[in-house]
């Protein structure tokens, strides 16, 4: 054989190789900021994205990235059309997935669910709370006994952006949705800062976004290893976006100049 002959075959054994460890991770066509978003040219960004394009580069796999609506994600996934589904629970959607063998990693992030209000109402009991804001297919967990005896009014939107408008106007008493992805939309995009805050006294949820196949267990191993062995530098990456702001003190939902602002209170107080 012919030493071009020998360099052909060896790339072409490259190219298999490679091919081979290319996947497709089915993602949200949703703007849910700063987890993830879709910018004005359909391509995914974020958090998410960040921490996924950090895996390949590490771990020496080639991923892209398939924006669906969020209906028909999780039926690509079942269906074979992409080969890996973010965000995903085992707790989710019990229904559609039975039968399958879904694989999922370790968290990835997370997150807590509740009822933002306006801040003259924030401790204020549940009975209070007659019309909530939704956006279309969430279920406000912790809330169902109270809408099926109706007490509690639902009121559905399209997207974040209609439900906060609603919910601003006074058209309901609060608007129930991921309390990181509402308190960025107000502070970030809709320039009204701390016009509505989350209020812990009412039922939330709390929960972790995971990554999910039904074919690739393997690679969810190599993911699993990766979020330990780049621990700091997925750290770095939650820090930068905020996606876990405050989740685990009495700060959160609150604006991060307001944040500071108490903490810097507290601590001039414990000087004194």
């Amino acid at each position: 054989m012919k030493p071009s002959h020998v360099c052909s075959l060896f790339a072409l054994v490259c190219s298999g190789a490679v091919s081979a460890q290319s996947y497709v991770i089915g993602v949200e066509r949703l703007a849910f900021a700063p987890h993830y978003s879709i910018d004005a040219q359909g391509q995914y960004q974020g958090f998410a994205r960040e921490l996924f394009d950090l895996f390949a580069r590490t771990s020496g796999v080639e991923l892209s990235y398939k924006v669906l609506p969020v209906e028909q994600l999780l039926p690509a996934l079942l269906s074979g059309q992409v080969d890996f589904k973010y965000p995903d629970s085992e707790t989710w959607a019990p229904a559609q997935k039975a039968g399958k063998t879904l694989s999922y990693s370790q968290g990835v992030v997370d997150y807590v669910d509740g009822v933002l209000v306006a801040p003259r109402h924030q401790g204020q009991p549940v009975e209070q709370l007659k019309r909530l804001a939704m956006v279309s297919g969430w279920t406000p967990r912790g809330y169902q006994e109270r809408i099926d005896a109706g007490q509690i009014e639902l009121t559905y939107s399209d997207d974040l952006r209609q439900m906060i408008r609603q919910a601003l106007r006074k058209d309901t008493d609060g608007a129930y949705f991921n309390v990181v992805v509402a308190t960025h939309y107000l502070d970030n995009i809709r320039a009204r800062p701390g016009a509505l805050v989350f209020d812990a006294k009412l039922p939330h949820t709390r929960g972790t976004f995971h990554l999910s196949t039904i074919k690739h267990p393997e690679v969810l191993k190599r993911f699993d290893r990766f979020l330990l062995e780049q621990q700091a530098e997925v750290a770095a990456l939650k820090d930068k976006y905020r996606v876990e702001a405050n989740l685990d003190s009495k700060y959160m939902g609150l604006e991060q100049w307001k944040v500071d602002f108490l903490k810097r209170q507290k601590a001039k107080a414990a000087t004194e």
